[in-house]
Parts: C-alpha cells; structure tokens; sequence
C-alpha cells in the first residue's frame, strides 16, 4: 500500500490547487480524480465553456446588432455552431491539459478512479484497471458539487437539462425556458438569447439574482429585458410533460395564476447540490449536515481524524476562486503554516452582459444588521471611456460604514465589471476607507474612473456626475 502525506480526493479548482501547495510544501501529494480529464465542473461543465461561448456568442451578437454603428459594415453575418462548439471544446482540452502539466510539475501523484473514504487514513481507488487502496496521514475532501434536479422534472438530457447540457445544444432552441434566475440561469440564457433563441425566465422568488444587492437586480432583470429575456417573478414551475416533440411546462405565480409555456428546452438551474456520492463519507466517520455537505471547523477538519474537506462540498459560496483560496490554506495548514481565507473579500461575478460583479455586504444586509451606512452610486454614462466603448449601461455602489468610512460593499454592474472588482476586493481585504480610494489616482479614460466616482460619491462630491 503506497504512503502519502496528503490525498485529495477531486481535482477541480480547489482539489488540484490543494494538491499543488501542499507539493510545494514538501509533502508527498497525490490526487485522486474519477473523471479522465482533470479541472472538475469548472474546467469541463462549468466555468470555462460557458465563459468561451459568452464570449463567442458576444461577438456574433456584435456582428449583428452592434459594429455598424462603429463604421463596420459586414455582409451577411452567419452562425456556425459547430465551429463555436468546436472552439469552446480546444480551450477546455487546453485548459485541462494545463492542470495535468502542473501535476506532472509539482510532482503531484495522479490516480483515475472514484475515491472512496476506508477510515484511518486509507483510500479506495476503483478505476479501469481494478480497485486499489492508498494510504495518507492527510486526507483532503474537494469533490464539489453537481446540478439540483426538480423531483417532478427529472434530467432527460433532451428537453430537460442542466448546465452541462445546455452547453451542448446542436442548435439554437426556438424557445428555451430557464428555471432559475441566478448566475448559471442568466448566463447561459444570454447565450442562446444573442444566438436567436427566445429565453424564458421563471424565478420562483421577486427577483433575479436573489443573493446580489437589490440595485443590482433591478437594473439586470431591465438590462435583459431589454435584449429580450421575458421574466415570471414570484413563479414556481408545477408540473411538466412531453407532448407532441415539445415540453409542455405548467407553473403557478404568487397569486395563484396558472402559467403555461410550450418550449423546445428546458434548463433547470436551482442551484447545485455537494456531491458525496461513492464516497463512503458517513462510514469513515465524517458528518455531513442537513444540506449534503461536509462538516467542518474553521481549519476545514472534518469530524474523522487526518480528513479535511474544502470547495463546493462544504458550507459557503459555491465559487470556483472560493474553492482555491480554500486549496491553498487548506495545504498550508497541514503542513503546520497559518493558512486562511478571509470570506468578506471573495467576489461574485456574473458574465453576462453588462457583467455583474460584487464583493461585501449588500445595502440590504448592511440594513437590517443595523449598521449605519452612506451610499455612493455613479452611472457609466458619465464615463468618457464608456461613451467611446457604447457600454454606457449599468453602475458603481460603494456603500461605507457612517462613521468610520470603512467600505462595507462594493457592487458593479457594467461593462469590465469582473475586472473592475478586484479594485474592491483588495480595499476590502485591506479595510480600505471611500476616502481610500477616491484619494487614489486613476486612468484616464478608464472604466475604473467611475469607481473612483461612486467613492467621491459617498462623501457627496462626485465630479463628474
């Protein structure tokens, strides 16, 4: 039976970093992935191809709708799914293929197979080639998260799908209803939105993006009307059947109207569930609580000596960056350093367009903890580098502690926004004040001057507003 100092068991965004800090570190690593190329959801399902085809599907809506206006005068403009397809697949396997390198790198130990929990530092491997038990001292748990499901809507994988689906339709749907009006639901709606497909969103709470600040909200559900989104608010989804080669779908509203939609897809996007599955957690002692999840203390000690679990499998954002940080400290820990992660500054993007970013509290939680607080909001529209880029749409908020000017929250909707973001993050991780960064010199033209704006804002004297 092989020795290791640390097993991780997943090799997404949280279980490969692990893997690699903990090489670092000196210690004898090994990995453990069930699926044939490494990354998890992220890499393969996730993240990464719905982030190459937003931006194919942005280019093309471009070409259409957009670069005329610039001077750019193109003759027909057509769609080849395929070859979108075909690009989002290459940078995947190139992106995977990278995380394999870093392995080989770092001298990390790879294993395929489904990893299973045995108790007292033992791991079952059962793979192609038969089942086989490795030892570690350590033992980290990264195995994320799969899809929700709807008890009355199963998965088919062809009217009824989650995200991995919706990645890979061979055409554009005539009529795509998403259930869920969160990040996945929005962005792989806009997808399909700008490649003609009219998107149906049912969200059964009063709005969209339900954890995000409620300007924020407000002005997405506006922003994507207008592109052409129809929402249902306050809807739940009852009941749906095939009939006729169509998916005949029944929801009910606040009110106790009964909605019907005839469509071609459905995208059931409720949320993602911690995937234990095989695992033989419960056996080998370690507690999962009433969602699925891990139990953990603030060391990511599970309740099973030497087991530790990080990432989508326990309490907190499901955010890929989340998972890293968690990989990082996670390894620093075991190897006797004081790794940590500092939950108040991890970002929350959504790519679709304008981007939506945030990091912090919400004006809505800063409220009802009591807290008091002044808020600076400024609009793209009077940012010179905005005008020049047509992305006038969206805002900066900067909401500060009242007293101390400490920022609490920052949230972006707007063109750049995930990139605009980090500027906050790190004033956050460093209890920047507004007056922090409205002191600091920014670019001009640049998107970041509105930030800057927004942080004058708060103080009442905004310049150019």
């Amino acid at each position: 039976m092989e020795q290791f100092d640390v097993v991780v068991i997943g090799s997404g965004p949280g279980g490969y970093v692990a893997a690699i800090r903990a090489a670092q570190l000196g210690l004898k690593t090994a990995c453990v992935e069930k699926y044939p190329t490494l990354g998890g959801t992220c890499l393969n399902v996730g993240c990464i191809p719905s982030k190459a085809l937003l931006q194919s599907s942005e280019l093309y809506h471009a070409a259409c709708e957009e670069l005329d206006n610039h001077g750019v005068e193109l003759p027909e403009v057509k769609l080849n799914l395929g070859k979108m397809m075909a690009r989002k697949r290459k940078v995947v396997d190139t992106l995977t293929g990278g995380v394999d390198g870093l392995l080989k790198k770092n001298k990390v130990t790879r294993f395929h197979g489904l990893g299973k929990l045995l108790g007292e530092g033992k791991v079952e491997i059962a793979g192609d080639d038969g089942v086989q038990t490795i030892a570690a001292e350590h033992i980290v748990i990264a195995t994320g998260s799969k899809p929700a499901a709807l008890p009355f809507m199963p998965f088919d994988d062809e009217y009824v799908v989650h995200s991995t689906g919706a990645l890979s339709f061979d055409k554009p749907p005539k009529k795509l209803l998403v259930i869920g009006g969160g990040v996945i639901g929005l962005e792989m709606g806009s997808v399909w939105r700008r490649l003609g497909t009219e998107v149906i969103v049912v969200e059964f709470l009063d709005r969209v993006l339900p954890p995000m600040d409620g300007a924020v909200s407000r002005e997405m559900k506006k922003t994507l009307s207008r592109q052409g989104f129809k929402f249902h608010l306050s809807t739940g989804v009852t009941a749906a059947e095939v009939k006729d080669g169509q998916l005949h779908v029944q929801a009910k509203d606040k009110k106790g109207k009964t909605l019907s939609f005839v469509v071609d897809k459905a995208l059931v996007a409720v949320g993602r569930r911690p995937y234990t599955d095989g695992l033989g957690a419960e056996e080998a002692g370690v507690a999962l609580d009433d969602h699925g999840r891990v139990v953990i203390d603030d060391h990511f000690r599970a309740t099973a000596k030497g087991v530790y679990a990080i990432g989508d499998v326990v309490r907190g954002l499901m955010l890929a960056h989340k998972a890293e940080d968690e990989g990082v400290a996670v390894a620093e820990i075991i190897a006797g350093k004081p790794g940590h992660v500092n939950y108040a500054a991890i970002p929350n993007i959504v790519y679709t367009w304008p981007e939506v970013a945030s990091v912090g509290q919400t004006e809505e939680e800063v409220k009802q903890a009591g807290v008091p607080y002044r808020v600076g909001q400024v609009s793209f529209r009077s940012n010179a580098r905005a005008r020049c880029m047509d992305a006038i749409g969206g805002f900066v908020k900067i909401i500060a502690h009242e007293e101390t000017d400490r920022i609490l929250g920052v949230h972006i909707v707007g063109a750049n926004a995930s990139e605009l973001i980090q500027e906050a993050v790190l004033a956050i991780e460093y209890q920047a004040s507004a007056e922090d960064l409205a002191r600091t010199v920014h670019g001009h033209p640049a998107l970041c001057e509105t930030v800057k704006e927004a942080a004058l804002a708060v103080d009442n004297r905004a310049i150019h507003v």
